[in-house]
């Protein structure tokens, strides 16, 4: 397969706009990288975690302490990492199983589904490089179809944290669940949310924005900018937008996104995957028996995406970005029955 470079999107928002949004500044570290410390943290204290590597490369170099003879690395084996996750877990062990979250929901999704989820285990899944954030990898290492794949599985909690700073609490709590979970992380740093943003509630949607036109719906980092940059571009239309992160895509916080709504006719959801399947159709799903609205869907084209590029630039060159999100949007409240103004 041929490679070539991503060019410049067309419509990507302007340094003007990024300013103008006042983004919080990128970390030095990435939500994988705070797992991993998270893990080397929690290992020696906890006799019943055991963690499962497939050859990642991401704990090369930890000291896991009084831990160390509970990290296996199985190799690149990921259909018998599940396996084994499964094993010790009904063997009273909790795994942290790593992997891609290219091969977790694709080439181990048997595993995962027979071995994992039908028995209800306690095993967290913890992907990365999910979306494209392995950009410089290609379609074979992109995982745009993961949350679509995840979420049907009857049992399986969908986590996707929204920045470093809320990986190692989320992961806290999703190991406290007692069932399956499916930890979505991307590979490099990502930035900040907002530092006055609620702490972080599994199962909790956190409002991060509050408006009356209209509601904004993202999950995962660069959605969740990408929706506060547009909030801001649609301000200065005198546009007002409710901004939600939703960490939690399974179970979906149905009732405070309905709360947020109040009389809104208009709800545009933001993610880092393929339209079909992925958070926007859980939400339509939810709201389609609720309430009606319009729920418009800003995703990842339907097609591979064969060129090589950053994470932001092949997300922005996809139209998941704030000036795409902020067009999405006029358009919405000008079609009969999409807004209260």
């Amino acid at each position: 397969m041929t490679m070539t470079t991503a060019p410049a999107p067309a419509g990507s928002p302007s340094t003007a706009h990024r300013t103008a949004a006042a983004a919080p500044a990128a970390p030095d570290r990435s939500a994988r990288e705070v797992y991993r410390d998270t893990v080397a943290e929690l290992l020696p204290r906890e006799d019943r975690l055991v963690v499962l590597d497939s050859d990642t490369g991401l704990f090369g170099g930890v000291d896991f302490g009084a831990g160390a003879e509970r990290y296996l690395n199985i190799g690149i084996a990921e259909h018998t990492l599940m396996g084994a996750a499964a094993g010790l877990a009904r063997e009273g062990r909790i795994p942290l199983v790593n992997t891609m979250a290219a091969f977790a929901s694709s080439r181990a999704l048997e595993a995962v589904k027979l071995d994992i989820a039908l028995g209800n285990l306690p095993v967290l899944i913890a992907a990365t490089h999910s979306g494209v954030s392995a950009g410089h990898l290609g379609p074979t290492h992109h995982a745009l179809e993961d949350l679509a794949t995840l979420r049907v599985l009857p049992h399986m909690t969908v986590v996707v944290p929204g920045d470093p700073a809320q990986t190692a609490e989320l992961l806290r709590q999703a190991l406290a669940l007692g069932g399956p979970v499916y930890f979505r992380l991307g590979r490099g740093a990502t930035p900040a949310l907002p530092a006055d943003a609620e702490p972080p509630r599994l199962g909790k949607a956190q409002i991060l924005r509050r408006g009356t036109d209209l509601t904004l719906a993202a999950c995962g980092p660069y959605p969740v900018l990408a929706a506060l940059e547009a909030a801001q571009l649609l301000a200065a239309d005198g546009i007002s937008a409710n901004v939600l992160h939703l960490h939690t895509v399974k179970p979906l916080d149905t009732p405070t996104l309905l709360d947020a709504l109040g009389d809104q006719k208009t709800v545009i959801t933001v993610e880092e995957h393929w339209a079909a399947g992925g958070f926007g159709s859980a939400v339509a799903e939810e709201l389609s028996a609720l309430r009606p609205v319009q729920v418009h869907r800003i995703a990842m084209p339907d097609a591979f995406v064969q060129v090589a590029g950053s994470q932001r630039r092949l997300l922005e060159q996809g139209g998941v970005s704030a000036r795409s999100i902020a067009d999405r949007a006029r358009r919405a409240l000008d079609t009969p029955g999409g807004g209260t103004r």
